[in-house]
């Protein structure tokens, strides 16, 4: 953990998810495999005709050509699904019942061990959010309770790195930019985004790279775990 020295104290943390509390990368994959599991018993036309990897191309194609759907990946999903169940010749009605099996899977997360720890010392000594580009749904994963104000880029209507996402955050939490901290695991999207909208920004490099992609940016701690930010918390004046 790098350390700086002691700041004004910290009134609010808001953290990135996806990689920051939870790995994502399993959890996709096995909703991937869930939900053509049921497109081959529900949808088969689809099955037939598209594989895991054609729908996956299917939707970085829409994406070129409506860019703006990165800031809603379920909707993302939804279009390009509804496309091929029509060009398999598929019940296009049963689109919201293959998309509430996928969203049940991608939700199907475990947070790292320090993550349920770290929020329980945390909660109470100070104000906590999140905001995430994803669209993992905090009530099913539980984690809801933890977090005073949750922001997720599809419902907001703009996504990291844009510095209206944050700075909306921090005024639901009722505090000033240089007043809270973001935790994320991204350099470009959580870190220089969160320090461009006038936060402080930790890096939670939770593999321990030593690679530093981009020099430009510079986070104002780097972490492994909750544990460590707890601990510069601490050094800030915190605990």
């Amino acid at each position: 953990m790098t350390k700086l020295a002691p700041w004004a104290r910290p009134k609010a943390i808001l953290f990135d998810l996806d990689d920051t509390l939870w790995p994502i990368a399993p959890v996709m994959a096995d909703a991937e495999k869930a939900l053509y599991a049921w497109l081959a018993s529900h949808a088969p036309k689809v099955a037939q005709q598209f594989s895991i990897e054609t729908l996956r191309q299917g939707r970085l194609a829409l994406l070129a050509q409506q860019p703006r759907l990165h800031l809603d990946l379920g909707a993302l999903r939804r279009i390009a699904l509804r496309s091929a169940f029509e060009q398999a010749g598929e019940d296009s009605a049963k689109v919201e019942a293959a998309m509430t099996h996928f969203f049940a899977a991608r939700n199907a997360v475990t947070p790292y061990a320090d993550v349920l720890p770290g929020l329980l010392r945390l909660k109470g000594r100070i104000l906590l959010g999140s905001i995430s580009n994803g669209n993992a749904d905090l009530e099913v994963i539980g984690l809801a309770h933890h977090f005073k104000v949750s922001l997720a880029a599809g419902q907001f209507g703009s996504a990291k790195p844009d510095a209206a996402i944050f700075h909306a955050a921090c005024g639901a939490l009722g505090v000033a930019p240089h007043e809270a901290i973001y935790v994320g695991d991204d350099l470009v999207l959580d870190v220089a985004g969160a320090q461009q909208a006038g936060l402080r920004a930790i890096w939670l490099n939770r593999n321990g790279s030593s690679a530093h992609p981009d020099a430009a940016i510079q986070p104002d701690a780097i972490c492994t775990t909750l544990d460590d930010l707890l601990e510069w918390l601490s050094q800030q004046g915190e605990e």
